[in-house]
């Protein structure tokens, strides 16, 4: 099939090099224009836009997908399907029906669970034990078009959203491109997805990292897990900000009625905080605002924490 590839991110990159290795036909690259990147503000193309140079396929930039004119540029492709990975903009309902085959999107969870902008990083936030991928036709809405084909992988209790989201690229690349030869051949059917279970994730936000210490240990676990690389999990400590980049579940928890915050144990195996539901969690990697990040061997010679301090 000839298909029209919408894509921005690396999350988006395997797809597009499976859809070029494989028999199906890439004509364009669609993504989002290039925008200043890091400490220094230098003006970067997209991940998808340096893979489509690669490729040696054309790439549109456009600024808006509204309006004639994005409606006869895809049409003006000739595709019979469309293809869409972490684009990052609705796609107007004008452009839906221009595709002979419609917009195939890859969706990193199983839907209808972690609809939305977040679905890796809530999948690992709410504990999940498994998430997977799911190719469906776009509609209106926003995640709830009909599934066309899932893939389901088992989640290490130790994984990040930064581990995590490569494997689920590399799965889901292999499911578009399933995906695309089954529709080719007629041999697949969407259905439509259930209500039941369905649920939106927001969009990430830099004040999700704040630790809120009346949570239970096993839920400011997962949200690091989730939050990582960002926005990460940060409190505050003798007046300042501090970055949490280990933390662990203490099992079993210490007796004791302290108040949610409180330090337990400060040693060389890291600081030991009263949690919500008299739970507690061992932070073992901290950064202070404006210095380097240390392991808690590190920290603990530097800072002194005493049992009975506050965390923020």
């Amino acid at each position: 099939m000839r298909v029209v590839f919408f894509g921005t991110p690396e999350f988006a990159v395997p797809t597009l090099d499976q859809l070029v290795a494989s028999r199906h036909e890439v004509v364009r690259v669609v993504s989002r224009p290039d925008k200043p990147v890091g400490r220094d503000q230098v003006v970067t193309a997209p991940a998808v836009v340096q893979a489509a140079l690669r490729h040696g396929i054309e790439v549109w930039q456009p600024s808006s997908l509204k309006g004639d004119q994005a409606v006869a540029e895809l049409a003006a492709f000739g595709v019979d399907a469309a293809v869409v990975v972490a684009y990052g903009r609705l796609i107007p309902a004008a452009l839906l029906a221009v595709p002979r085959h419609g917009f195939v999107n890859l969706h990193p969870s199983l839907l209808p669970r972690h609809r939305g902008p977040s679905p890796i990083q809530w999948a690992l936030v709410c504990g999940d034990r498994s998430t997977g991928v799911t190719t469906m036709l776009l509609d209106e809405g926003m995640d709830t078009g009909p599934i066309l084909l899932q893939k389901r992988v088992e989640i290490d209790r130790r994984d990040t959203a930064e581990q995590l989201a490569p494997r689920l690229a590399e799965l889901g690349a292999a499911l578009v491109v399933e995906t695309l030869d089954r529709l080719a051949a007629g041999t697949i059917t969407a259905r439509p997805q259930p209500e039941d279970g369905a649920n939106q994730t927001p969009m990430l936000r830099r004040e999700f990292g704040k630790v809120d210490w009346s949570m239970p240990a096993r839920q400011l676990v997962n949200r690091l897990r989730g939050l990582t690389p960002w926005p990460g999990l940060y409190t505050t400590f003798r007046g300042s900000r501090l970055k949490i980049f280990g933390l662990e579940e203490v099992m079993p928890p210490p007796a004791g009625d302290e108040s949610p915050g409180s330090v337990l144990v400060a040693d060389a195996t890291g600081v030991m905080v009263r949690c919500g539901r008299m739970s507690a969690a061992r932070i073992t990697e901290m950064q202070r605002e404006g210095r380097r990040r240390l392991p808690a061997d590190a920290f603990q010679i530097g800072e002194r924490v005493s049992r009975g301090e506050r965390f923020g």
